[in-house]
């Protein structure tokens, strides 16, 4: 593995462009997850088919 003294890496570039401010609010202790989003009907199916279960 090579390492480099390139100046415009991404961690070189995130560091520059970080808000403070935002992660502050990112990391408050009362702040809430955002809701998982719904599903459709044709997305709401079961991980392992009932016919195929070797457990029951």
């Amino acid at each position: 593995m090579s390492t480099t003294n390139d100046d415009n890496s991404d961690i070189k570039q995130a560091a520059e462009q970080v808000n403070g401010q935002e992660v502050e609010n990112n990391l408050a202790e009362n702040k809430k997850p955002n809701a998982p989003e719904s599903l459709n009907e044709e997305e709401q199916t079961p991980f392992i088919d009932d016919d195929l279960r070797t457990d029951k």
